[in-house]
């Protein structure tokens, strides 16, 4: 990809980190320039080589940047993007690394001056920790990142951002804003609701974790994540989580019936429909996970 001049992430923790990182490991960005409210850790990013500089005024910070990664809890879009809209230039363009993309895409139309260089990105990728001494320039390697341009994108604008996620080794997807909510809302959202919900149910019995082992630990690894980061996801896609929590209490409640009625039929149909699945899916696609 042709070099980024100035790069400003806003949000340098694992995500906005692990960005600058593999940017700049590429070779293509000549400067990056953090924003955050976190003194300690914007100095923490400096320290650690992921930014150059930073700032805590995202006027000041975006002026002369000629791309800007959006970073931050999907819930704080709205007002970044009312805070930088007056100050970026002309020709900059801006990206995002949120996992709802119909909220953010409307906070950017409300508030940008040309939505046209705005182009939405989900990167696929993450783990449980958070702050910039998390983030890795590896982070993104052989993992899908999702696009969800619309009729207004401009084709530059698409295929700078595309050349980016590209080069910190992601494969790039295109879809809608509203089929990336719905499919994420079933392979993203509802197993991180499930697992807050099934270790809250375990914890109403403290015994119980002293026989918990591999396992339950392999299952509720993503209850370790920000509370605070998927409270705002869950808010900002909850019609589509609320109709997969449905689909997830129908399959519980046939569960749930068929013990009552002692059907170990049904519940052998639907263990091995379950194994199949997912055994397929891993065919499939396991060595990209």
């Amino acid at each position: 990809m042709s070099n980024i001049e100035h790069l400003v992430v806003i949000g340098t923790g694992l995500i906005g980190g692990s960005v600058a990182l593999a940017l700049r490991r590429a070779g293509c960005v000549e400067r990056i320039t953090g924003v955050g409210r976190s003194a300690a850790n914007l100095e923490e990013a400096v320290r650690l080589g992921i930014i150059d500089d930073f700032d805590h005024d995202i006027k000041k910070a975006v002026a002369d940047a000629d791309m800007v990664l959006i970073a931050v809890p999907v819930a704080a879009c709205d007002s970044v993007f009312q805070s930088l809209a007056s100050s970026l230039s002309a020709g900059a363009i801006v990206t995002d690394a949120g996992s709802t993309k119909q909220s953010v895409m409307i906070s950017a139309a409300k508030y940008l001056k040309d939505v046209s260089r705005f182009v939405p990105a989900h990167p696929i990728a993450g783990t449980e920790h958070s702050g910039s001494a998390a983030a890795f320039a590896e982070l993104f390697e052989d993992r899908m990142c999702i696009l969800t341009p619309n009729e207004k994108t401009e084709a530059k604008a698409l295929a700078k951002v595309t050349a980016l996620w590209q080069a910190v080794g992601s494969h790039v997807e295109v879809m809608s804003a509203r089929e990336h909510d719905d499919v994420l809302a079933s392979v993203s959202h509802l197993p991180h609701l499930a697992a807050f919900a099934i270790v809250n149910a375990v914890g109403k019995n403290d015994a119980a974790f002293r026989f918990a082992a591999g396992g339950f630990r392999d299952f509720t690894r993503i209850a370790s994540s920000s509370p605070e980061m998927w409270r705002d996801i869950a808010l900002c896609n909850s019609l589509a989580i609320v109709d997969k929590i449905d689909a997830l209490q129908a399959e519980l409640k046939a569960l749930r019936d068929a013990l009552n009625d002692s059907d170990g039929d049904v519940l052998l149909e639907k263990f091995k429909a379950a194994k199949q699945a997912r055994d397929s899916w891993l065919d499939e696609y396991g060595e990209k996970l």
